[in-house]
């Protein structure tokens, strides 16, 4: 049920609301606090449009017992609305986003530490007994980081959800349950044709599972098994282990550097997260916004003024996902 606005500033946070609906973002939480800070608005007597110094000064004082990355984000949306404001004419203070403490912060992986893991993974031998995933490794960690699949997503692909003729990946065993279908490029497509001809060459009278990626013993590979391969992939390309250093890590890293591919070629950020988020299989935007101010901060001086550019995000860095 939408919250009913009563304040001197109702018309502008409904219009808000819908605004930021009709680009995508769900707005649940956002229409909360908004909600707050209408009652907020009217207890004090609020008469007046346009935020002030003093009015964000004292709804930020409203939020001293809550977490900082809560607080951050109520923060963040004052200063959006007020921004939505002023392109309506509506003349507001912006104030100085408080200090959010991050609990975790995901690895990315760098362009010579992939390169390091893919040549790990390509120079892979067999040894003793059929349980081994090492033919298979190469293509699967190539596509965990080229389209951003989570690794439980890619282990539970069958044969019929990967159509190379089409070039697209269909997910079916979403973490969200959110059925989504993937395009894959032609690089890609070229190294999943050579992962299945490999497939192919299994001895016929081995059975085979369903599944798309499989060990050569022809048997599924559980998330148990990958994790504790992809760990021995990570001690040949000399990357320290740490936390956050995980498979789940190349998703992180497509994200970051899809928005900087994006950022690069002058794209606009803020309409192309929905996009990403619907790629990624994020349930909300706001899972997809967190990876903005990572870009930022890994690449200084790619995203000016990054308060202003994720006037419409919220860009702190809690909440991302683990796995």
């Amino acid at each position: 049920m939408r919250n009913h606005f009563i304040g001197i500033y109702a018309q502008y946070l409904e219009q808000y609301i819908d605004f930021k609906r009709q680009l995508g973002f769900k707005q649940e939480t956002e229409e909360a606090i908004l909600s707050v800070f209408d009652r907020f608005t009217v207890e004090r007597g609020e008469t007046r449009l346009g935020i002030t110094q003093e009015l964000s000064q004292a709804w930020m004082k409203t939020g001293e017992g809550l977490s900082s990355s809560y607080n951050y984000h109520r923060a963040v949306l004052i200063n959006q609305f007020a921004s939505f404001l002023g392109n309506q004419g509506i003349r507001c203070y912006l104030m100085r986003l408080p200090v959010c403490k991050v609990d975790f912060a995901p690895h990315i992986y760098s362009r010579d530490e992939l390169h390091r893991i893919f040549a790990a993974a390509d120079n892979l031998r067999a040894r003793k007994g059929l349980r081994q995933i090492m033919f298979s490794l190469p293509a699967l960690i190539r596509l965990l980081y080229a389209i951003g699949l989570r690794s439980g997503e890619a282990l539970a692909l069958s044969v019929q959800d990967v159509d190379l003729r089409d070039q697209i990946i269909v997910v079916l065993d979403s973490k969200n349950g959110l059925e989504r279908i993937v395009p894959i490029s032609d690089s890609l497509t070229t190294v999943l044709r050579q992962y299945v001809s490999y497939r192919e060459r299994l001895p016929p009278s081995l059975a085979k599972d369903d599944r798309f990626f499989i060990g050569l013993d022809g048997k599924r590979i559980t998330q148990d098994c990958f994790s504790g391969w992809f760990q021995r992939l990570l001690s040949i390309a000399g990357i320290t282990h740490g936390r956050g250093v995980t498979a789940h890590a190349l998703r992180h890293s497509f994200s970051v550097h899809s928005l900087a591919m994006m950022a690069e070629s002058g794209m606009d950020i803020y309409c192309c997260l929905p996009i990403l988020s619907t790629y990624l299989g994020h349930k909300a935007i706001e899972s997809t916004n967190h990876y903005v101010r990572l870009v930022a901060t890994m690449y200084p001086g790619l995203l000016k003024d990054i308060d202003r550019i994720c006037i419409n995000v919220f860009p702190n860095s809690t909440g991302y996902e683990t796995h």
